[in-house]
């Protein structure tokens, strides 16, 4: 990778880590209650639980899954945590969002139910936890579990721009790239990965390489590759 590609990464960074990307995104459903909890109006599993389903429904057209989240906070009385821990959920084979049914939704709620009830957060849980107790999924320990990463650096980064801090005992250090196929395709045009697998190596590749030029924070370079990819789709970076 060459000096230029790396300045012109940082400068990514910069540019696409700012809230005016993010009006309208999955994250703005956690950073809601995220402002409500600084305000002492909701509490963190509010967020936790927010950001669960946020991430979830993150795949498809942006305007679809900030209408099908508006719809579940609305079912939630946009209070997750207590509808979470009331344990009496819709439950339907009808689509609250492409293929996620409510009652896929209800499923999760349960989950979450029992880990607050134990744990009182989810933050000591490792992404494949979250994987199988929370999602209710088969442990893989291949898998790039990119909604999970990306949920994880919402919660985790706290830099005061787009990601929440909300928490403070995890290490931003130990994030991992959430990887989808913009990040892919970009990362492969720069070089900061040669697999054409979207697995764990693969993640853990293109994290590494964003440790050397991000040390300690290297998923401030998820803003570079995705805001890139989505914004510029049809051009290619300078190498």
């Amino acid at each position: 990778m060459t000096e230029a590609t790396i300045i012109q990464l940082k400068d990514w960074a910069v540019t696409y880590n700012d809230p005016v990307w993010f009006r309208e995104d999955p994250i703005a459903f956690p950073t809601l209650f995220a402002e409500r909890y600084r305000r002492g109006e909701a509490c963190l599993q509010d967020v936790e639980a927010a950001g669960v389903f946020a991430a979830h429904f993150a795949w498809g057209r942006r305007a679809m899954i900030v209408r099908d989240c508006s719809r579940l906070f609305d079912e939630m009385d946009w209070k997750p945590y207590d509808y979470v821990m009331r344990g009496c959920y819709r439950c339907s084979p009808e689509s609250i969002h492409r293929t996620v049914k409510w009652q896929d939704v209800a499923a999760i709620c349960g989950n979450l139910r029992t880990i607050f009830e134990e744990e009182g957060s989810l933050e000591k849980l490792t992404p494949d936890e979250v994987r199988t107790r929370v999602y209710g999924q088969k442990s893989d320990l291949k898998a790039p579990n990119k909604k999970i990463n990306m949920m994880r650096r919402w919660f985790v980064r706290n830099d005061g721009k787009v990601d929440l801090g909300i928490w403070k005992d995890s290490d931003p250090d130990s994030l991992l790239i959430p990887l989808d196929v913009h990040v892919h395709d970009v990362a492969t045009i720069l070089g900061l990965t040669s697999r054409k697998q979207k697995d764990i190596a693969t993640v853990e590749e293109i994290t590494g390489a964003f440790r050397k030029i991000f040390p300690g924070d290297p998923c401030k370079g998820d803003f570079a590759l995705f805001g890139y990819g989505v914004t510029h789709p049809k051009e290619k970076p300078v190498d």
